[in-house]
This record gives structure tokens, sequence and C-alpha cells, in this order.
């Protein structure tokens, strides 16, 4: 069934417990700039989200023609689902640069890599880090 909805990506989120650490990894780490910051917490939002009460602070990160979401909630849920790539329901974003060996060498000592760079079939080069909070971001090389 076709619809005659034309949706576009506006931004991609990432819900956190440390929105402070999470931003310094984001910003400091994979250079993205802040564009803004801010809080919601109106009976609309908790309707929206299907949490009776919640709030949200939030941090919009420049991600090169789309955001990225980093979100803190109250009230918070017990802990992060298992991150693995492979289950059903994992997302993660990928970010492209344009030299992601230069990158690998350039990321902090204790910046959590699943593997350095990697030449899939595909011709395009991957390789994921992990941020403070255990979510997988993938650096890609067209």
């Amino acid at each position: 069934m076709e619809t005659d909805i034309d949706a576009t990506a506006h931004h991609f989120g990432i819900i956190v417990s440390d929105l402070d650490r999470a931003v310094e990894f984001y910003r400091d780490v994979l250079g993205l700039e802040v564009l803004t910051r801010f809080s919601v917490g109106d009976e609309a939002f908790g309707t929206a989200v299907d949490i009776g009460g919640a709030s949200a602070e939030l941090v919009h990160l420049d991600a090169g023609g789309t955001r990225l979401e980093l979100a803190t909630y109250e009230p918070e849920d017990e802990e992060m689902p298992d991150p693995d790539l492979n289950r059903p329901g994992s997302t993660h974003p990928g970010l492209e640069v344009d030299d992601l060996d230069a990158v690998a060498d350039r990321l902090p000592d204790d910046v959590e890599t699943l593997s350095g760079p990697q030449t899939t079939e595909s011709g395009t080069t991957i390789m994921f880090v992990v941020d403070p909070e255990g979510n997988r971001i993938e650096l890609l090389e067209p």
C-alpha cells in the first residue's frame, strides 16, 4: 500500500543517561557542532512519547545535513538493552568522514572501538566506535 507521505530526515535520536558526558563525546571526539539545547516536559510531550509525566533535556548537534539528538529523560528507565548490532531493533548513527584511517589514528585512547577500519565487499571502509553510554556509532568512508 502506497501513501502520499513524503518524509525527510529531521534528526536521529539517542537516549543517554548523562547528557553532558554524551555531548562532550560527540562534540569533542567526533567533531559535531552543538546547535541547540532545550527542555520539554508538558502534557503533550508525555502523551506523544507515551510516558506519563515525562520530561526531557535535549541537545541537537549538526551531523552534516541532519541533526543528531541526544536526550535524557525523567523518569529514566532502568538500563540500556543489549547494544549488539545484530539484535532486531538495534540502531546506530552512521557518520561519514573523509579519511577513516586518519580518524582512527586520532581517536583518544579511551574511546572504545569494535575494530579498526575495515573495507567491506561493497568497497566502503567502516569502523564502529562506542560512545560513553555504550551506543555504537558507525564511522565510514565511502
